[in-house]
């Protein structure tokens, strides 16, 4: 198989995975709980309530959110070509499958556990779906067309408007109490997903200031199999000449090397940073 279908494969796959985790957290806490969270598919949340009377139990959640997406992808499409939208027009229809096919069921009575529950399976799945470079349509994809006309305000900027005039419309509808916890839901979500596309490509930076530099650099090369990057530097208390090691590792190496920096020299300066996007040799690929 080659490495373009490959990577296709594992976007579907991605995808797939990421919807159904985003169904589950829509159908067996935020729907029955009424917690509007923003986007799409809160507002069609809210849109069911409203429609009880007109249709038994209202507009289904799934339905709406094809009715609401449709017209964004029309303009979508003709703003930035099929490329831009080919991914999230199949993530947009494989999340209204989902709710489908997942029946709506109380799963929770307490409303810490469905926010809790709802916003980790919810979080899980945006993350998935992001970490394919693709989004599930709704205000995301709004934000961004908005954002061709507004350049003076940012996509953030525009995407939390957009999901707080939602979850004002949820206080409204369900209650002030609703909108609190669907506030919370919005963090947990937020938190879960970017954890997950940081966590891929998390990592730990230490700048090791010690005299005896050589000798360690020496030990993180043959015994954690890492590089190290020595620069020259001067105390300026001191007016010492030392050499400053700088090595990024993966959070279970930075123990070790720690250790192995104590053991060499227990008086050296050492400095350990979080870093993100570590790509080359030994971390994510470059071409990847």
């Amino acid at each position: 198989m080659r490495k373009q279908d490959l990577g296709i494969w594992r976007d579907i796959a991605y995808i797939f995975a990421g919807t159904f985790l985003m169904a589950l957290g829509i159908n067996l806490a935020f729907d029955p709980m009424g917690l509007v969270c923003g986007g799409v598919t809160g507002l069609a949340i809210v849109v069911k309530y409203l429609t009880g009377f007109i249709l038994d139990g209202g507009i289904p959640v799934w339905l709406s959110n094809l009715l609401f997406n449709g017209p964004l992808f029309v303009v979508a499409l003709i703003k930035k070509g099929k490329k831009y939208i080919a991914k999230t027009m199949f993530a947009t229809v494989m999340l209204s499958v989902w709710i489908y096919l997942v029946p709506i069921y109380q799963l929770f009575d307490d409303y810490v556990l469905a926010t809790l529950f709802g916003g980790v399976m919810t979080g899980a799945g945006i993350g998935m779906v992001l970490a394919r470079m693709a989004t599930t349509g709704g205000t995301d994809l709004l934000s961004a067309l908005i954002h061709d006309k507004l350049k003076h305000i940012t996509i953030p900027q525009l995407l939390a408007i957009t999901d707080g005039a939602i979850v004002l419309l949820g206080a409204v509808v369900f209650g002030v109490e609703n909108a609190m916890y669907a506030i919370c839901v919005v963090y947990i979500c937020a938190k879960i997903s970017d954890g997950m596309l940081e966590g891929l490509k998390f990592a730990k930076m230490a700048h090791i200031i010690s005299d005896k530099a050589e000798e360690i650099a020496e030990i993180i090369l043959t015994d954690v199999d890492r590089g190290a990057t020595g620069v020259k530097v001067q105390g300026m208390y001191s007016k010492e000449e030392k050499k400053m090691l700088i090595c990024v590792v993966t959070k279970k190496e930075i123990v070790e090397l720690i250790d192995i920096v104590h053991k060499i020299d227990p008086s050296a300066f050492v400095i350990v940073n979080d870093v993100h996007e570590v790509r080359g040799e030994g971390f994510i690929e470059i071409t990847q």
